[in-house]
């Protein structure tokens, strides 16, 4: 790695307090390009109730109309002076996370002066535009916009080679690379008291296994997926608890839901746990995460889970299934109730089982973001040598 120290502007449409996988993603790389390389400065819509003072590095926000949901901004980055502030921070390279607001703030940005630009493709923002857009006309604006969002950086990177079909479906059709994210749960061991004190606080006895989901609650992480298999098992005599961890738009509904198919003794919501700790003892004591998840383009929980030694069962085909082998590293069903409840009853009663691929699972498919970013990091010199060796006219964009 060269020993320049690269100031990197890291964007995003949410950081804290909105909490999500990109926000965590960011932190991780702001805290490690901070401490070990260089200067790293978030670059994000502005929130009401931001406290950008808790971070060791600078929160630079741009104006935002309001929020939705659970604080999500709608980033305005139309301003001038918003992009001559950027220009004047003298960034070695702009890293955005999101191809929506922040990601056409870095355009307006290169038509005043030119800066290499990365995005990475995190979520499949089809899903958000279908659902959220009403009416088509906006639908074809909004993919448009996205598109030309996506098209407009130096280099394009996914963080999984599945994510190519979610790209496509945007209407993108160049090149990119595959930059894994990394965990920022360490392999550690949690006390059997640890592990008990769940089990404990939920009353659930030491006999009854545990399921585990982390993550958004929406609908379209194939959530009533989990709780019909789970509705089979009951019906099929077996007892057992799901942990629900996280919050999310269609929190409701879900727990309607869990009521409505006679499951509220079986599920446990315990709304979203911000301590990192914790929630490892959570995966921790887990006998199996159950994540059939097909919106998620890497699935960050995998990687939790196996920090603490915990097998996933995954969808087979799915991002967060890349690289899994069903039965040595992970677990893998089709997208189905019924696929998810015959795996789940197969293998919910062997310990040693679960335990080995778990174990398996912490040895071959953990990374550290740690790694992860000094990967990121030595990419940046290789976009900046890449945008320095060839001459720039009017930027198109």
């Amino acid at each position: 790695m060269e020993n320049k120290k690269l100031k990197v502007a890291l964007g995003n449409d949410a950081w804290y307090p909105t909490i999500d996988g990109v926000s965590t993603t960011i932190k991780c790389y702001a805290d490690i390009i901070s401490e070990k390389y260089g200067e790293a400065v978030i670059v994000t819509p502005d929130n009401p109730n931001a406290q950008d003072y808790k971070f060791p590095y600078p929160v630079y926000r741009y104006k935002s109309l309001f929020t939705f949901g659970e604080g999500y901004p709608v980033g305005w980055p139309f301003k001038k002076v918003f992009s001559t502030d950027i220009v004047d921070m003298n960034f070695d390279i702009l890293h955005s996370h999101c191809p929506i607001a922040t990601s056409y703030y870095f355009r307006r940005v290169n038509r005043i002066k030119r800066f290499p630009v990365v995005l990475t493709y995190h979520t499949k923002f089809e899903y958000d535009i279908e659902t959220r857009v009403p009416s088509y006309a906006i639908k074809r604006r909004a993919y448009g916009m996205a598109l030309n969002n996506i098209k407009s950086a130096d280099e394009v990177w996914v963080t999984s080679r599945g994510t190519r079909e979610s790209l496509h479906n945007m209407g993108y059709d160049g090149d990119f690379i595959v930059m894994p994210n990394g965990c920022d749960l360490p392999i550690i061991s949690i006390s059997d008291n640890e592990r008990a004190s769940i089990r404990r606080k939920h009353g659930i006895p030491e006999d009854v296994p545990i399921l585990l989901f982390v993550g958004r609650l929406n609908w379209y992480k194939n959530i009533r997926l989990i709780l019909d298999a789970c509705r089979m098992l009951k019906n099929a005599g077996k007892d057992f608890r799901l942990l629900m961890v996280g919050m999310g738009p269609d929190e409701n509904a879900i727990k309607k839901y869990t009521r409505k198919i006679g499951l509220t003794n079986e599920v446990i919501f315990t709304e979203q746990i911000l301590d990192r700790h914790e929630l490892q003892v959570y995966y921790s004591a887990a006998d199996l995460l159950v994540f059939p998840s097909l919106f998620d383009t890497n699935g960050l929980v995998v990687r939790e889970a196996a920090a603490s030694g915990t097998s996933a069962l995954l969808v087979e085909g799915s991002c967060a299934a890349e690289g899994i082998v069903d039965g040595e590293t992970g677990f893998l069903c089709d997208e189905n109730a019924h696929s998810i409840y015959t795996k789940i009853q197969q293998i919910i009663d062997n310990k040693d089982l679960l335990g080995r691929v778990g174990l398996c699972a912490q040895n071959d498919i953990y990374i550290s973001w740690e790694d992860a970013v000094k990967m990121a990091y030595e990419r940046y010199f290789v976009v900046i040598d890449k945008f320095n060796s060839k001459p720039h006219g009017e930027y198109k964009y």
